[in-house]
């Protein structure tokens, strides 16, 4: 045991020294490239936080292997933009993103994934084919341009901020927004009966049923909530970026990575596991552009070494 300790000492001294050359370097030759691309990385984390933690109800807590889910983030995207060009309405665009995406994933599991509950190989293999069809009839209808989405003028804006000068309102607010969907996910979660029934049916489905509890209409709820969140987060990114054909596998991977990182089934740790992958890219890209992908997948590869079940997972017993 004392060998285990001081091997994880010692790899962790390995990673955290030259990580802490690095910033200091990084923040003393050039402040302002350091501190922009710290802000990009944590609003980027917000973004793929956003993803994620639907990735994490239906992956992570239901353990439904959807792979699917960055299709139904595009699609989300997608319903959203036609809203919102018709109405030029933002908000109600991130509703009907939301709704539309729900609307997919409860049907996806009332007609899909409640026949194949524990079958992960034929829910992997099912999704698969269902994110193939989906991104074509995506592609067929709305073509290969690429669209955007206006925000509200008011935070269509830049704020000043300190070294930086100015930074883009929008990037904040999807910070805070990713910060109040964690916390009201971590209570509806933790702290009411929905979220202890999602909990204990994904534990002993047997014994909830017979205390009296419709599993299947829990467990659709939720799958409708996961997916939900991918269509907001499609909206919410369009606004940030743009929606284009190729984003379902870019966010689908993304979401994969940060569950696995964070851990199973954890708000806080999809929380942990987004931050990191969101500062590794932007640092990435910033300062090693050639290898920047690299750093992402490090990360993971030295989690899974190291704390199998993620940073924030739950060990069996």
């Amino acid at each position: 045991m004392n060998r285990m300790r001081l091997s994880n000492w010692f790899w962790l001294a390995v990673i955290a020294i030259p990580l802490a050359v690095f910033v200091v370097w990084a923040s003393v030759t050039n402040p302002r490239q350091f501190v922009s691309t710290l802000l990009n990385g944590v609003t980027l984390a917000a973004l793929y936080f956003l993803v994620a933690s639907g990735f994490t109800l239906v992956f992570g807590l239901m353990r439904n292997v959807n792979l699917a889910h960055g299709s139904l983030y595009l699609f989300g995207a997608y319903m959203g933009w036609v809203v919102g060009d018709a109405t030029d309405d933002w908000f109600l665009a991130v509703a009907v993103g939301f709704a539309s995406a729900a609307l997919v994933g409860f049907l996806l599991q009332v007609s899909i994934f409640r026949f194949m509950q524990g079958q992960e190989l034929r829910q992997t293999m099912v999704t698969i084919g269902l994110s193939i069809v989906l991104a074509d009839l995506m592609l067929w209808w709305f073509g290969g341009e690429i669209y955007s989405f206006d925000p509200p003028r008011a935070i269509f804006k830049s704020i000043p901020m300190i070294v930086v000068g100015k930074y883009p309102t929008y990037r904040i607010v999807v910070l805070a927004i990713a910060i109040v969907i964690g916390l009201v996910l971590w209570w509806f979660l933790n702290r009411t009966k929905v979220g202890m029934m999602i909990r204990a049916g994904v534990d002993d489905r047997q014994m909830l049923a017979a205390s009296g509890v419709n599993v299947q209409r829990v467990f659709a709820i939720t799958f409708a909530i996961g997916a939900g969140l991918a269509g907001l987060a499609g909206v919410i990114g369009g606004t940030a970026l743009s929606v284009s054909p190729g984003e379902d596998t870019r966010y689908l991977m993304a979401s994969l990575v940060v569950v696995i990182v964070g851990g199973m089934g954890s708000i806080p740790g999809a929380a942990v596991g987004a931050l990191l992958i969101g500062l590794a890219e932007q640092f990435g890209l910033a300062y090693a552009p050639t290898y920047g992908v690299v750093f992402t997948f490090l990360i993971m590869v030295l989690v899974l070494a190291f704390r199998p079940t993620g940073i924030l997972g739950r060990r069996s017993a």
